[in-house]
């Protein structure tokens, strides 16, 4: 388990539903909506080309909406005539999705609508009905296992130590819309507090089932959905129950607080969208101490006091000239050194 920052790909599914989606070749932040569409019902059968008086092969022409388009009620869907206008108008809200061969319609009422967002900076690679994938350039950290969404926030520290656990205490909705570090496990409280403050996503060392089991029920996947989802992502970053986080994973996290993240759920990765050099983290400064309550409170050591204790251990300058003994290292018996 180890922060890599390269070139990665990540893969966003798409339902079926598609209305619109990111073409490929265009530049994406993540965040940014690649797809969209809707849920749609049982489609309801509306006699069109009979209604109008018109062979089916006529009845394209006398169509006013494309098929793929969303509708409302009583708006009208075709038409001839126009002292003695005949029209067919649509029953329902919904989508037109398919002119039968006899000139029937098909409209579907759209249930539920969804969106898709990017977890990479970077420029789409492939797009299609089933698919987006995104290439782009960031550190990145491997997990166990993700649950939730796609999340999308600024990281944020919220333990001192990596073998602490995230007290409930530090959740508020100021945190709302983040993505926040535990230490060795976060507990159903937790999830639960973040989900009733909007955090965006939880990461630890580990995370107990039961506490999984509270916001996401029995059915708990490891696959993000990409519906209209507001639970908050929870990455385990070791495996389930708990476990502290590496040092150099933790130290990790410190120096990239504040960056902008992404937990991609399908590959249970974390991607940080910064140029900082974390490579330092795993051995930190000797000149830097922790103080204060706060996760990330750090304060330079006194460099006085510093120089200060390593003046008693001091070792004699070197010179080129030649050295004479003193007194007491002369010989005995009064000769020469």
């Amino acid at each position: 388990m180890t922060w890599r920052r390269e070139r990665w790909s990540a893969d966003h599914p798409l339902p079926i539903g598609v209305t619109k989606r990111a073409q490929v070749g265009e530049l994406v932040r993540a965040g940014d909506v690649i797809a969209a569409g809707a849920t749609l019902a049982g489609a309801l059968r509306v006699p069109g080309a009979r209604r109008l008086g018109l062979s089916p092969a006529d009845f394209d022409r006398a169509l006013r909406v494309r098929v793929g388009s969303d509708v409302v009620a009583k708006v009208v869907l075709a038409r001839v005539g126009r002292r003695f206008a005949r029209s067919v108008t649509a029953p329902i809200d919904g989508r037109l999705l398919h002119v039968t061969v006899d000139g029937d319609l098909y409209i579907a009422p759209i249930v539920d609508r969804w969106t898709v967002r990017a977890t990479l900076d970077g420029v789409v690679a492939r797009s299609d009905d089933a698919v987006v994938e995104v290439e782009g350039e960031a550190w990145c950290l491997q997990g166990a296992a993700a649950f939730g969404p796609n999340a999308i926030g600024e990281l944020t520290l919220g333990v001192d130590a990596p073998d602490a656990d995230l007290p409930p205490g530090r959740i508020d909705e100021r945190l709302g819309g983040r993505i926040i570090i535990g230490g060795a496990q976060i507990s159903a409280e937790v999830i639960t507090r973040a989900h009733a403050c909007g955090v965006a996503g939880l990461v630890a060392g580990g995370v107990p089932p039961a506490g999984l089991r509270v916001v996401y029920g029995d059915a708990v996947t490891a696959a993000g959905s990409p519906s209209r989802d507001d639970r908050p992502t929870v990455l385990c970053v070791m495996g389930y129950g708990s476990a502290a986080l590496p040092r150099a994973v933790f130290d990790a996290f410190a120096a990239l607080a504040g960056a902008r993240a992404a937990i991609h759920t399908a590959s249970a990765r974390l991607f940080v969208f910064s140029t900082a050099d974390i490579g330092r983290a795993e051995a930190p400064a000797p000149d830097v101490a922790i103080t204060g309550e706060g996760p990330a409170a750090y304060s330079p050591v006194d460099r006085a006091d510093a120089d200060e204790s390593d003046r008693g251990h001091e070792e004699p300058a070197q010179s080129d000239e030649e050295l004479i003994p003193s007194a007491s290292d002369r010989d005995p018996r009064g000769g020469g050194p």
